[in-house]
């Protein structure tokens, strides 16, 4: 049976002109995660990116913490991310305001749950993105590669929070409201665990973060 880890980016930059880098505590996230890996004497056999910057930013500083050199790594465009922005904008049309409050950051988050309902719902065409249902495609697709190629191997896939609520939304059979609840509580660098056959995939563990516990770490645990 192989082991499938599915790791969320470090903290990106959340209301900033350009969301997808990582900022200084996403940096550190991601090589505290590499860090514990180390301690703990872990290896994978074979890693997958989305081809987003925040997540080869992400890899990059897990490869920093636990000491490798370069190795290969296979990108996987159906692995990254939908675009808030365009989900938001098929039922608020007017550009939001810079999410500068706990209101405007709360107002932002059930624009997003409203849009990503529509769009899972097939109600909605977000400009410049698939369907959902080819969305849900480019991530099943990852989870069959990983299985028909790594049989009883340690893999390890860096994604984003949309696709890996709908990996484990789709190995559960969860309805649309439960794997955007599933999106939206999932944390910066966390893990999620995945045994696997060549059948088959079957959840472990869901949105853990072993690296950042204790209290040194408390001001580390972010969601965006």
């Amino acid at each position: 049976m192989g082991i499938l880890y599915l790791v969320r980016h470090g903290q990106a930059s959340f209301g900033a002109s350009d969301y997808d880098n990582l900022s200084e505590l996403g940096h550190r996230q991601s090589r505290r995660l590499g860090e514990y890996w180390r301690e703990r004497g872990m290896t994978f056999d074979a890693v997958i990116t989305g081809t987003l910057k925040r997540h080869r930013q992400t890899w990059e500083g897990i490869a920093e913490g636990l000491g490798l050199a370069d190795r290969e790594v296979l990108g996987w465009p159906g692995l990254n991310e939908y675009d808030a922005e365009a989900v938001i904008a098929t039922i608020h049309p007017e550009q939001l305001p810079k999410p500068d409050s706990p209101e405007k950051y709360r107002h932002h988050f059930r624009l997003l749950r409203e849009g990503l309902g529509a769009w899972m719902r097939g109600k909605t065409a977000p400009a410049g993105m698939p369907s959902y249902l080819d969305f849900l495609a480019g991530v099943t697709t990852a989870l069959d590669h990983v299985r028909g190629k790594h049989h009883g191997a340690r893999v390890l896939v860096v994604s984003s929070g949309g696709p890996i609520s709908t990996a484990v939304g789709h190995v559960l059979g969860t309805s649309p409201e439960t794997t955007i609840e599933l999106n939206l509580r999932i944390r910066n660098t966390a893990i999620t665990e995945f045994a696997f056959t060549p059948k088959r995939h079957m959840l472990v563990t869901y949105n853990t973060l072993p690296h950042l516990d204790g209290p040194a770490y408390e001001d580390w645990i972010t969601y965006a």
